[in-house]
């Protein structure tokens, strides 16, 4: 047996991200791994257990390892303790000095009210009062073999739906924000939770009953931690609880409608909640519990929502009728404000919102470096919505349309017709732009209830993106194949591009493109007009490029992808995700290699990976010679303003600098 004695320094201790490391990384040992904090011990293997231990910064675990692989398995959670499981952790002080922050008391007002700031901001508008999601256990029970059937269906509905949600949450915010919801994922697939369900169903319960008695149970313990964040983890058991529940019960898990800009008052936000608001109509959101370092908190600062939590149970004593200032910077809520106190907060927005005007207004124009090369800004998208907000943001086209969204948290295979309708709105949304539709890229790691998959040991280097439609699902590719020729003719648009991910060889890139020929003689459309590329980011793509560029019309390097195989790193690894830079030398080279073998074939490359919103990357990337970047829609005025403020000739300086150093920190450190 091998036993570790290890202290946590992470900012906010064994919360659910570095829990979720380590859970991750114990369950790729068979050994027996048992944690033990204070005088619980539980399975490291379980993420409701190790979140229950209520590790605190500075809280010290106690390991025991016992098997076969012990050994590896000891040296691989020692390292990823130390390293911080994938967060940054700062060295403990050795000097015994510690410092207390404390809020300073303010003086409130009759019609004030003071809670924890959570989102900066300032927002003025009418209240709308939040209806939690509330649902009627059944009593009835059909037999252990029918309740088992239907918890199971409802766990593969809940993971598609939330690997779904993690794809957009990427697209839309960042991978920091989906890292929320691969939690709850976690959480979902939690071995000892699902098997007290199935104790409780064969007992007699049915299955609604059971998987809510076991999430309320897990959540009331988190709640009683004596730690800010780990007791606000107890709403991500609840909001996976009620998830799975509103498929149990074939229930609606919305609330309210919201019709009017409004500022939303709420008990409390799960993280579901508050990823699906309307950045448009939600002007802010108060909520009388929580905490700042709740995912909500957390998902309220990505999308720029102004927020205070923690108000209290003063909270419902605002009418439903009331106006409320809220500031999500010092966590100061006003009731029926005064005319004068309304007009301050409108000169406010006022003047930010002139600034922002000014932004955009540029931001439409094309990006041209100071020397007067042009480089292509494209949005990345998922949907309709996504592409109006890129174009309105100042995108010239769309790079990256990722078309997984309609595939995904569905039951069955979206028709040709669907995917005609919605690949017909999006292209008239970009009026004539162009856009690049990636065909459908799922595999092992985004399961599918009419998708079939065999377990594979690693996904990531299985059976995924045209190497899993061309191998087994062909019709399911043709058939999308159909719908976007007949939507690019319909549409009137001049351009439209299709490519190709996880394409390795070039007998891949021809069995894609053999498809797309016989679709189009089958359909009588013409292929004119219609460019077709592959996504650059496995590197056997990228080292036989030249091969590639006689015979495609452009590349789109994914740089999350390219970079995970160059470096054989994982992305989400405890302890070596930090390693997996985009600006690494290695990978810098295969861009450079790609973007060579475009050029001299007379073709065009672009970036469409979270390298090209990287400022540090962006005069590097110019001078390898990408032609267009494909961002976030928030990213696109900030991207062209860059653009402008370089110049091609000092870019390829900078570019061969980079490649000149031998790691991604000296890279990072040419400013």
């Amino acid at each position: 047996m091998q036993q570790l004695d290890l202290v946590i320094y992470n900012e906010t201790g064994l919360h659910a991200r570095p829990a979720k490391a380590l859970v991750k990384l114990a369950k790729s040992f068979d050994s027996d791994i048992k944690i033990q904090h204070g005088e619980k011990k539980v399975n490291a293997k379980s993420m409701i257990s190790v979140l229950t231990l209520g590790v605190k910064k500075s809280g010290r675990i106690f390991v025991e390892i016992d098997g076969d692989d012990e050994v590896a398995a000891s040296e691989a959670i020692e390292s990823a303790v130390v390293s911080g499981l994938g967060e940054e952790v700062k060295a403990p002080k050795t000097n015994g000095h510690t410092v207390a922050h404390k809020m300073m008391e303010q003086k409130l007002a009759d019609n004030q009210m003071k809670g924890i700031p959570a989102s900066t901001g300032l927002a003025h508008g009418p209240v709308f009062r939040w209806s939690e999601k509330s649902f009627d256990l059944p009593s009835d029970y059909a037999g252990a073999a029918e309740e088992l059937k239907q918890f199971a269906d409802a766990v593969l509905k809940t993971r598609t739906e939330l690997n779904a949600l993690v794809i957009r949450i990427t697209a839309d915010l960042s991978a920091e924000e989906a890292e929320i919801f691969n939690a709850h994922l976690e959480i979902l697939a939690d071995q000892e939770l699902q098997q007290e369900v199935k104790d409780r169903i064969k007992a007699g319960e049915n299955s609604a009953q059971s998987w809510y008695a076991v999430c309320d149970a897990q959540a009331n313990a988190l709640s009683q931690i004596d730690d800010e964040t780990l007791a606000a983890r107890s709403a991500d058991v609840r909001d996976v609880c009620g998830r799975l529940l509103a498929h149990l019960l074939n229930q609606s898990q919305s609330g309210k409608t919201l019709h009017q800009p409004s500022i939303l008052l709420a008990r409390d936000l799960s993280p579901s909640d508050t990823a699906s608001l309307n950045a448009n109509l939600v002007l802010a959101f108060v909520t009388s519990e929580g905490g700042p370092n709740a995912h909500s908190a957390i998902i309220a600062r990505a999308m720029g929502i102004p927020a205070v939590v923690g108000l209290g149970p003063g909270m419902d004593s605002i009418s439903d009728d009331a106006t409320l200032i809220v500031n999500g910077a010092t966590g100061l809520v006003e009731v029926n404000p005064s005319d004068e106190s309304i007009e301050k907060v409108k000169a406010e927005q006022d003047k930010q919102a002139q600034k922002a005007a000014a932004m955009l207004a540029v931001a439409k124009d094309f990006a041209l470096t100071q020397d007067g090369v042009r480089v292509e800004v494209f949005g990345n998208g998922g949907s309709a919505a996504d592409c109006g907000s890129c174009k309105g943001n100042g995108a010239e086209g769309i790079g990256l349309l990722r078309t997984e969204f309609l595939f995904l948290g569905k039951n069955e295979e979206p028709s040709e017709a669907e995917q005609y309708d919605t690949y017909s709105n999006i292209l008239s949304v970009m009026d004539g732009r162009t856009v690049i539709f990636r065909t459908l890229d799922i595999g092992g790691d985004k399961p599918v209830p009419y998708i079939t998959v065999p377990n594979e040991e690693n996904p990531f280097l299985g059976e995924r993106g045209v190497r899993l439609m061309i191998n087994h699902y062909p019709e399911m590719l043709r058939t999308q194949l159909k719908a976007l020729l007949r939507a690019y003719r319909d549409s009137g648009t001049e351009k439209m591009g299709i490519m190709f991910p996880m394409v390795g060889q070039l007998s891949e890139w021809r069995k894609a493109k053999q498809h797309t020929v016989e679709v189009s003689k089958e359909l009588g459309i013409s292929l004119d007009g219609i460019e077709m590329g592959v996504m650059i980011e496995v590197p056997s793509a990228a080292l036989n490029a030249v091969a590639f560029a006689q015979e495609v019309d452009f590349f789109s390097i994914g740089t999350n992808d390219l970079t995970q195989y160059t470096m054989a790193i994982d992305r989400q690894h405890p302890t070596l995700a930090g390693q997996a830079d985009g600006l690494d030398p290695a990978v810098l080279r295969l861009i450079a290699m790609t973007a060579d073998a475009a050029h001299g074939a007379g073709k065009w490359v672009g970036v469409c990976g979270e390298l090209a919103a990287d400022p540090a990357a962006t005069q590097i990337l110019i001078g390898l010679g990408i032609d267009e970047l494909s961002v976030n829609n928030k990213a696109i005025p900030s991207l062209k303003d860059r653009i402008r403020n370089s110049s091609k000739a000092q870019c390829e300086k900078v570019a061969q600098k980079a490649l000149s150093l031998s790691s991604a920190a000296e890279v990072r450190a040419l400013g």
